[in-house]
């Protein structure tokens, strides 16, 4: 995934979860946030924060606030924030997981829709994603708030397995260089609880990092999970 254009600048405060205030070139910007996730421990105050641009006229913000930095591991990481990017970033690793087969997004069964169906050379699969963007010393975790709709979605994947079918969570880490991934028990542990639960019933979990640049985000390398 590349961004077509982008701008720098230092965040100020975000008084709701879908907009902020961000200090571009000197002046004040009103941005829109592509994360309704808290993010606190990354959208702290003068944090170097990157911004794509839109040319939509009709749009009441110009700026979608996209990444942010971070000091962790005693090094600067750059982590993208924007939730509406990660599926695009899925499906590219799913190709290369799947190389011969038909992926379809948001495909319904049942009473239930899933974010990605799999199909082809004996692989008929449900697929979930996840944006991960919550770390600490190099340890990746979710969910950053509770999510009932998490869940959700860990319990209808479990019942698609019961069903024949192969089913799959994949994380999406959206940064590079962190040491493993594990449910974030302290926020939600019904989330948690449910994820090892669907391991035990053969729902299958992953991780992926992401090589992230102000322009890019793309897929790298598998990240261990630990549950």
């Amino acid at each position: 995934m590349k961004y077509n254009e982008r701008r720098k600048g230092k965040f100020l405060s975000r008084p709701n979860r879908f907009i902020a205030y961000v200090d571009i070139g000197g002046k004040e910007e009103v941005v829109h946030v592509k994360n309704t996730g808290r993010c606190k421990e990354l959208l702290v105050d003068n944090a170097t924060v990157y911004l794509s641009v839109s040319n939509n006229p009709e749009r009441k913000t110009k700026y979608d606030l996209i990444a942010v930095e971070k000091a962790t591991q005693g090094e600067v990481v750059l982590i993208n924030m924007d939730s509406q990017v990660v599926n695009d970033v899925a499906e590219e690793y799913l190709k290369s997981l799947f190389p011969n087969t038909t992926i379809k997004r948001e495909v319904t069964y049942k009473s239930s829709r899933f974010d990605f169906y799999i199909e082809g050379e004996g692989t008929r699969a449900f697929c979930e994603i996840k944006g991960v963007t919550l770390e600490n010393d190099g340890v990746v975790s979710f969910p950053d708030a509770p999510t009932l709709r998490g869940v959700k979605h860990l319990k209808e994947l479990i019942c698609a397995k019961k069903q024949g079918y192969e089913a799959f969570v994949l994380f999406v880490v959206q940064m590079k260089n962190v040491r493993y991934f594990i449910p974030n028990d302290i926020t939600h542990k019904e989330f948690g609880d449910a994820l090892r639960l669907a391991k035990e019933c053969g729902v299958k979990i992953m991780a992926v990092d992401c090589l992230v640049t102000p322009d890019i985000i793309i897929p790298n390398n598998e990240v261990e999970v630990r549950l």
